[in-house]
């Protein structure tokens, strides 16, 4: 078994749509980002990378690459997981902590949850997904900050 964790944020900028675990969230504004800016799929994909001790997300999709600009993020995850595979080793839960005074996200984790597990091809009682406000201590109020921590287990 090995164990990984993620971390990424981005502040919010207006007409853009906000991706959260590669769902579609109602709100206004959505998350700066070279890619679509999906913080959840950026953290999850650096704990995978990192249980499999291969760096982090911008050594292999740099915010200098034209080519990529407006990436899917779940492309991004689809990479980090084929990497897990060619490391031997597969996903075997997560654990998701966003950050964010707005929007609120309860009514969003099962949807998000059922994404993940998707993607990741584990059940979605194997994805925990929660978020905290910090009445603006922590994050600014107007970005969005997640954690991601990932069980691998061999093949």
């Amino acid at each position: 078994m090995k164990i990984g964790f993620g971390f990424d944020a981005h502040v919010f900028v207006e007409n853009k749509p906000l991706k959260l675990g590669g769902v579609l969230i109602d709100y206004p504004k959505g998350l700066r980002g070279h890619s679509d800016g999906d913080v959840v799929l950026h953290a999850l994909s650096d704990a995978i990378l990192g249980a499999c001790a291969k760096g982090d997300i911008g050594m292999y999709f740099r915010d200098d690459d034209k080519t990529i600009e407006g990436i899917d993020s779940k492309q991004i995850l689809s990479f980090a997981l084929k990497s897990a595979l060619e490391s031997e080793l597969r996903v075997h839960n997560i654990d998701i902590v966003l950050v964010a005074d707005n929007p609120k996200l309860t009514r969003s984790y099962q949807q998000i949850r059922e994404s993940i597990s998707a993607q990741c091809n584990i059940p979605p009682t194997d994805v925990s997904v929660k978020s905290k406000t910090t009445e603006g201590t922590l994050v600014s109020k107007d970005a969005i900050a997640c954690f991601a921590v990932v069980l691998m287990e061999e093949l």
